[in-house]
């Protein structure tokens, strides 16, 4: 049986699988500086985390960890490929979480569009004493039904915001490198079912295109979004990164937001996180969320259940 450290947490739903098999995990967190001789001195074998966390190869060199276990997508926090040409097996739940980013997503979409971030922000500081002046200002709200959104990345997380967009009336275009077209089936409470097939396009042509873009892109080493895509955008066109801090130069982005290149942004993930840009954080036009594309209830119990399932079946090999 296994000694288990959930460094950055586990749902409970996770925590009763792999104890009823015999297992134990523990959930302390344990500061990054501190978790090697943590894990020696506790004989851990499987170090579960987030994005928190960091497994590098010191670590790996260090510890006898026989998994690394990621709830959720992205594991740029790891280093990957050491870890597997150490004997060390490295798991994580893609597809856990792709309908509460892609609701992330949405939400805020839906507030950009009616102007929610601001009006949240303006309503308790002058609702009392310039209520019509403040619905005058938020008066010019739009429809999302008939717009286009363009879908930067179309793996799973990227369908199920496409999805979305297509129950909401949106025609939607997507941009992958790596396929020509995806199947999406969409689900209703009565057990109906469309099918779509959207074949995916130029990235030249989905900046022509769209009203409003979501990036669904892996960390990469040159920004996804630039200055040159920028330019290449509509006017006024709306953008939305819960992706990762980094596709997307904010300098630029900052840039785009003052010209009316960009009319307004959603960010769920920065460059410089846990200290975002200051400039960004504040400006006018732009609605905000401190990076939790994935952390719902539903979520993180999809995750956790993925997360031993696939730990149970690799240590009875």
């Amino acid at each position: 049986m296994a000694n288990i450290l959930a460094n950055d947490g586990i749902a409970q739903s996770g925590i009763d699988m792999l104890e009823k098999a015999g297992h134990t995990v523990n959930t302390t967190t344990v500061a990054q500086e501190q978790l090697e001789k943590y894990i020696n001195d506790n004989n851990v074998e499987v170090l579960l985390v987030r994005s928190a966390t960091k497994v590098r190869k010191e670590l790996i060199d260090a510890t006898k960890l026989k998994i690394i276990g990621r709830g959720g997508v992205g594991m740029d926090n790891i280093d990957v490929d050491y870890a597997r040409s150490k004997g060390i097996a490295v798991i994580n739940t893609p597809a856990a979480s792709s309908h509460s980013v892609a609701e992330l997503v949405f939400a805020h979409l839906l507030g950009m569009v009616r102007f929610l971030y601001d009006a949240n922000r303006n309503m308790p500081l002058e609702g009392d004493t310039n209520f019509k002046g403040l619905k005058k200002a938020y008066a010019k709200g739009q429809e999302l039904r008939g717009k286009t959104l363009g879908v930067m990345g179309f793996g799973r997380i990227g369908q199920a915001t496409a999805k979305v967009a297509l129950g909401l009336g949106m025609k939607v275009v997507a941009y992958d490198p790596f396929m020509e077209e995806a199947n999406l089936e969409l689900s209703f409470f009565d057990d109906q079912k469309v099918n779509f097939t959207i074949k995916t396009i130029s990235k030249e042509a989905l900046f022509a295109q769209a009203d409003f873009i979501t990036l669904h892109v892996p960390a990469q080493k040159h920004y996804v979004i630039d200055e040159a895509e920028f330019n290449l955008m509509k006017d006024g066109v709306g953008l939305v990164n819960a992706a990762r801090g980094g596709v997307v130069n904010e300098v630029a982005l900052f840039k785009a937001l003052e010209s009316g290149k960009v009319r307004y942004a959603g960010v769920d993930t920065f460059e410089n996180e846990p200290t975002p840009a200051m400039q960004l954080l504040m400006h006018r036009d732009v609605s905000l969320t401190p990076h939790i594309g994935a952390a719902t209830v539903e979520a993180q119990d999809r995750i956790g259940s993925e997360l031993a399932t696939q730990i149970m079946t690799i240590l009875s090999e």
